[in-house]
């Protein structure tokens, strides 16, 4: 049987291509701190593969003989929210349902059903645990998915009742817990009644350690694909790997998602002859891109939460925030959206893949997209030659950030970056009709790159000639002569390395006093490398 790429839930390795599971973890690692009884945390962003590495660590330990481990999902006890009783009732529940399923053992639940309802609520867990250690031959190890689920009281008294039998491990108490979920549990925020914050550190003390499952390597990146090749004969060029890689820095969703459209929703490619060319990548990677599935829709969906707004709108815009502002960046928000897998911090703060980087502006600017008419066509902006006139384009920008930019701007709930986003929401209107639109944006940058590459043959496409067109976004602060020298340099440099044919350096001035008459201007400047930029204001 074919096996296939992955896009929803855990791997199945007879199913499905893979990068063996243990592999990607410490494994030595991780039997030590089982094997000396500590408690620990295992947290990646979505769809990464902690569900598939928590099932492959219970297979593996289980077929050891050496302990009895359990997989227990407990999402389904986030509906309870602050409901104590309801919520602890629902993660015993799969906890014995649990024990039963994998180990084979329903003294769990049959204690459960006959004593432990009679229980308090806030020591429920804990004796259910006690049960099953005692009347376990082996000593046993639990690992618990989907713990950040929980909120308030619930995660309170989850984490509380774990530590509560800490001390009676492994007699009386699991030998080893694993904590799994998105956020580490140091970023555990749990409101009580009385508006008092507690932290999941506070309330997990006895947590040895937290292992952050990464992304694949550039390696198993290509490995992945080349499964398929190996199995069905089909083959992949060489070079849609390099753009592979940037596109996805390995996120495992992602190189599954486009793999998958590649070699099957492209129904074409279900001809297993028909080789994936870098064409072929592009056209996946855009319908992706537009295709607002799962995984997108929830990146999309934490774009609204203040905490991920204040990091990312200042990654988007390139500056930090001002000190003494309430927008200033604290280190929990910005190690929040790391763990979330929105950004990398290494070597510099910025979105962590390329496709990221495109579906956030285009999701923050959808609205404002749909609203471009005027102008908006990209036939009005092609000369005789079939290349771009980028000295229209821009002035129709100019006219239409003139007219819009007040309104629209406001709407934003990332204001700080909105003229770059308002600019990139025009441009997308248009290089939709045949281009392509690459962003390269990083905090304390200080600026945004845009690069424009516009097929001028329409025959060849992409594949022909190409105009290359750098676009260098900067906020005006202070006098616009003193900011000019390093930003004509910065322009030039940028345009040489992508081999730019055309340059232009464009001034975003916030001053509200400021007549429009004099924020909007054009003129063209001569680098000492002999290079024409043209630099607008607006």
């Amino acid at each position: 049987m074919e096996r296939f790429f992955n896009t929803a839930g855990p791997i199945i390795p007879a199913e499905h291509y893979n990068i063996p599971l243990i592999d990607r973890m410490d494994w030595e690692e991780i039997q030590q701190l089982i094997h000396s009884k500590r408690y620990f945390v295992l947290h990646a962003p979505r769809q990464t593969g902690k569900t598939s590495t928590l099932l492959a660590i219970m297979e593996v330990l289980n077929n050891a003989g050496q302990y009895h481990v359990v997989y227990a999902n407990i999402e389904g006890a986030q509906s309870a929210r602050g409901d104590v009783y309801r919520g602890i009732a629902a993660v015993c529940s799969v906890i014995a349902r649990s024990v039963e399923y994998y180990i084979g053992d329903n003294s769990v639940g049959e204690w459960l059903q006959e004593k432990g309802c009679h229980v308090p609520v806030d020591d429920r867990l804990t004796q259910l645990l006690i049960q099953w250690s005692r009347v376990s031959a082996l000593p046993c190890i639990l690992l618990l998915d989907e713990v950040d689920a929980l909120v308030g009281e619930t995660l309170i008294s989850l984490l509380r009742q774990l530590r509560a039998g800490y001390a009676q491990r492994p007699r009386a108490f699991p030998q080893s817990v694993v904590l799994c979920g998105v956020r580490d549990v140091r970023d555990y925020r749990m409101r009580q009644p009385g508006g008092e914050v507690i932290t999941g550190g506070s309330a997990f003390n006895i947590k040895a350690k937290s292992l952050r499952m990464g992304n694949f390597t550039q390696t198993e990146t290509r490995e992945l694909l080349l499964q398929h090749t190996h199995q069905t004969g089909q083959k992949f060029s060489d070079t849609i790997f390099p753009e592979l890689w940037e596109d996805t820095n390995g996120q495992p969703w992602l190189v599954n998602a486009l793999a998958h459209e590649m070699v099957w929703e492209d129904k074409t490619a279900r001809n297993r002859t028909v080789t994936i060319d870098l064409e072929r990548y592009f056209a996946a990677r855009e319908v992706l891109i537009q295709s607002r599935t799962t995984h997108l829709d929830q990146l999309a969906d934490k774009l609204k939460e203040k905490r991920v707004q204040h990091v990312i709108s200042a990654v988007l815009s390139g500056e930090d925030p001002e000190v003494g502002t309430e927008d200033l960046i604290r280190p929990d928000d910005q190690q929040y959206v790391e763990d979330l897998g929105l950004i990398v911090t290494h070597p510099w703060v910025r979105i962590s893949n390329r496709i990221y980087m495109e579906i956030i502006p285009r999701e923050l600017t959808w609205v404002v997209q749909t609203r471009i008419l005027a102008g908006s066509k990209s036939s009005w902006y092609i000369d005789s030659d079939h290349r771009l006139n980028m000295l229209k384009l821009l002035r129709a920008f100019q006219q239409f950030f003139r007219e819009n930019s007040q309104s629209w701007i406001q709407r934003f709930d990332y204001k700080e970056a909105g003229p770059q986003l308002l600019l990139q929401a025009f441009l997308q209107r248009i290089i939709n009709g045949g281009g392509r639109l690459s962003r390269e944006y990083g905090l304390g940058r200080k600026r945004t790159d845009l690069l424009i590459k516009w097929p001028v043959d329409p025959d060849q496409g992409m594949y022909g000639p190409v105009q290359s067109v750098v676009l260098e976004l900067k906020i005006q602060r202070g006098l616009l002569e003193s900011m000019l020298p390093n930003a004509l340099a910065q322009t030039s440099e940028y345009a040489d390395m992508v081999g730019a044919d055309e340059s232009h350096l464009i001034f975003f001035n916030r001053d509200a006093d400021m007549e429009w008459d004099k924020k909007i201007w054009h003129r063209q400047h001569k680098c000492k490398d002999r290079r024409i930029i043209e630099v607008w204001g607006c």
